[in-house]
């Protein structure tokens, strides 16, 4: 909805990541699918909001630079774990996701997911745009026996669904500090020569007085963001406490 009520700083944070060096930047729409919208009296403003939230990033688009459509999770389980039927999400991923075609990006991220019946429903969606470049990342958690989703997906046995499903490019992001990620980053890499996302939290977050805070600064993420690099992970940046400072810092240690 900051779409339509402020879009003159829907349209300042995408030029601000382009300043700061990023060679793409994401929609604000991660979240805009019909379940989600309706729980705030915007489920059926879906085509509006998602187109809008596209045309704003692309107004602030300079030649040769890319804007990807964020899809993110419905918020919703697929039967029998839920009540939701395949054909029921894959609407709803549909609705969105050409939204975001007419506002005019140039990719999806299907992004944040959790569950592998979720994630591919969303890719198949996408790939109804032959004109996209599709990408699709998923969420881990570390634990005692390594790195799954919420659901129980390992990062070897997401990549090769994800990629079997359709998506162009794979990988991670949300979840885990640098340090972590790349520590997953490295599993990943091992998993496939393909191409590879990865974007990571500025560190898990803590309340302080009335504010959220992040702790990691755009300096302590550079060196994580220099072993993404040499891992070989194609496309990387921040998520979650991440700004435009911490995509300066990143720029500027991998291009100089």
């Amino acid at each position: 909805e900051f779409s339509v009520s402020h879009p003159e700083i829907v349209k300042g944070m995408a030029r601000d990541y382009y300043e700061a060096g990023s060679d793409m930047v994401l929609t604000n729409s991660f979240g805009g699918n019909r379940f989600m919208l309706k729980k705030y009296g915007h489920g059926d403003r879906v085509r509006e909001l998602n187109r809008l939230a596209a045309e704003l990033a692309r107004s602030q688009t300079p030649p040769g630079r890319y804007v990807l459509g964020s899809v993110g999770p419905t918020g919703e389980f697929l039967e029998p774990l839920g009540e939701v039927t395949e054909a029921e999400m894959l609407d709803v991923f549909r609705e969105q996701i050409g939204a975001l075609a007419e506002g005019g990006v140039d990719g999806i991220v299907v992004e944040t997911m959790t569950a592998l019946g979720e994630a591919s429903l969303a890719i198949k969606a996408a790939k109804e745009h032959p004109q996209l470049v599709v990408i699709a990342t998923m969420t881990f958690d570390k634990g005692p026996r390594g790195f799954f989703t919420m659901m129980g997906v390992t990062p070897e046995r997401a990549i090769s669904e994800l990629r079997r499903a359709g998506a162009d490019i794979v990988g991670a992001n949300c979840g885990s500090g640098i340090e972590t990620m790349a520590e997953l980053a490295r599993e990943m890499r091992q998993a496939t020569d393909g191409y590879l996302l990865v974007h990571a939290n500025a560190g898990m977050p803590t309340i302080q007085g009335s504010r959220v805070v992040y702790p990691e600064t755009p300096e302590f993420m550079v060196d994580g963001f220099r072993r993404l690099a040499d891992l070989g992970i194609n496309i990387m940046s921040g998520c979650c406490g991440t700004n435009p400072e911490h995509v300066r810092a990143l720029a500027q240690a991998l291009r100089g």
